[in-house]
């Protein structure tokens, strides 16, 4: 019976270019290395290395063997590698929620790219919730993790709330709006304008924190006679059906016919949070933990 360390005494030999070498990285002697690879070839019926007093050279069933071999050797690696992370609770699927103005932009990619390499038996589900149900979702099991636009109006008890970066507003608007040439306006100017989302009263996130913003200024959004969700709203944008006040971030989707002008700093900022059990398992804890160092800005577990 072919053992392990055959395999791995046989990939040293070859990798090494002697027994000698092999020899030395293995903490062996050298006849017992020799004693080990003529009983693999005996158990095996076929020749793999030729040897001289100099050098080794695979023989075409050698060099078969060895590319096998060196496979098999990782996989068992790899399978220890994810039994340990299994032990300790770090392999699994870590679902995230991300509301419709919270993108998934680059830099946001960059993170969750570093954190994959981070934990590699980690994978990831991503799916797209309205701030609001998302602590509901998280809090019933249903996800693990989101990422919201504050403010959340559902206070949950189990809930933990972590900001993790503020983000300018800006007023997104089609090119052929009478205000396109403009750099930047106030929010009083847009006081007739009709906005293609306007809040729920039972939601929180970006669209409560835009009308409180215009209640500010003394009147309420109205609304366009077409309005959608925060992704597919630019293509309403685009058709000229109407405004939106949306975060900066949105510019990286936005289609071409669309203009942004900036509002004045009191009134263009808005806080993205993450939210999640505090009783999280401790795989998606971990996971949480690291995503937040990585947020410069970010509130600490």
């Amino acid at each position: 019976m072919i053992s392990l360390r055959q395999l791995k005494y046989f990939v040293e030999i070859v990798d090494a270019g002697s027994y000698t070498r092999a020899a030395e990285h293995l903490f062996i002697a050298q006849s017992a290395l020799s004693r080990q690879m003529k009983e693999l070839e005996t158990d095996m019926q076929v020749s793999l290395l030729q040897r001289d007093s100099r050098h080794i050279e695979l023989t075409e069933a050698g060099q078969l063997f060895y590319e096998r071999s060196k496979r098999i050797l990782e996989d068992i690696e790899d399978a220890i590698v994810q039994a340990h992370q299994v032990g300790k609770g770090e392999q699994g699927r870590i679902r995230v929620l991300h509301s419709s103005s919270v993108t998934l932009s680059a830099a946001m990619g960059d993170i969750f790219s570093r954190l994959l390499t981070q934990f590699p038996g980690v994978s990831l589900d991503f799916s797209r919730a309205p701030s609001e149900h998302q602590a509901l979702d998280i809090d019933e099991g249903r996800a693990d993790f989101g990422m919201v636009r504050l403010p959340i109006l559902r206070q949950l008890p189990n809930i933990q709330v972590k900001k993790v970066f503020s983000e300018k507003l800006v007023v997104a608007l089609s090119k052929d709006h009478r205000f396109a040439d403009r750099g930047t306006i106030g929010i009083a100017e847009l006081r007739d304008e009709l906005f293609v989302s306007v809040p729920h009263k039972d939601r929180g996130g970006l669209s409560y924190l835009v009308a409180a913003l215009c209640m500010r200024h003394d009147f309420f959004p109205k609304a366009s006679r077409a309005t959608s969700r925060k992704a597919s709203l630019l293509n309403l944008i685009e058709a000229n059906l109407g405004i939106a006040i949306v975060p900066e971030s949105m510019q990286e989707i936005a289609p071409a016919g669309i203009r942004f002008l900036q509002l004045p700093a009191q009134d263009a900022q808005s806080d993205v949070a993450v939210i999640y059990r505090r009783d999280a398992a401790p795989m998606v804890a971990a996971f949480i933990s690291a995503f937040l160092r990585l947020m410069p800005h970010a509130e600490q577990a």
